[in-house]
């Protein structure tokens, strides 16, 4: 007779989000824009200017070697048979959405090497780099 109480207990589990607090809610990780933002202020003033949408632009392309260095960086540990691949795609990125896409695969390595929570760690450093959406509550529509 264990076992509708196993079922309830299970069925009434919280999600790992609401269980740490309100301030942990997931954020949704988006791609960066095509567009780059300038570097030189007057380019900076005018594409504020003219672009619809300034906020959604990428960063500028100079962050791109340190961002890569990031991404190496958590694969350091991982074997280098299975890694090689990876750190080689990762090398040759020529922007930060190209890295963005490769996301999903340092999070597989990362997680079939050592954890899931390793991997959740990881990719939540990673995330920083990339802009981000707070959750929809539900209540407006699409």
């Amino acid at each position: 007779m264990n076992t509708p109480h196993r079922f309830l207990t299970r069925w009434n589990r919280t999600a790992t989000a609401q269980a740490e607090g309100p301030s942990s809610l997931r954020f949704e990780v988006r791609p960066p824009s095509l567009r780059h933002a300038p570097e030189s202020l007057l380019n900076r003033i005018w594409f504020w200017l003219a672009a619809p949408a300034p906020q959604d632009a990428a960063p500028p392309t100079s962050r791109l070697p340190a961002v890569r260095l990031e991404f190496q960086a958590a694969l350091i540990d991982i074997s280098p048979s299975r890694a090689t691949d990876l750190m080689q795609r990762i090398e040759l990125a020529r922007s930060l959405r190209e890295l963005w896409h490769l996301r999903a695969d340092v999070y597989g390595l990362v997680a079939v090497e050592y954890s899931q929570a390793e991997a959740e760690s990881r990719l939540a450093d990673l995330n920083r780099h990339f802009p981000t959406r707070a959750p929809r509550s539900g209540f407006a529509p699409l």
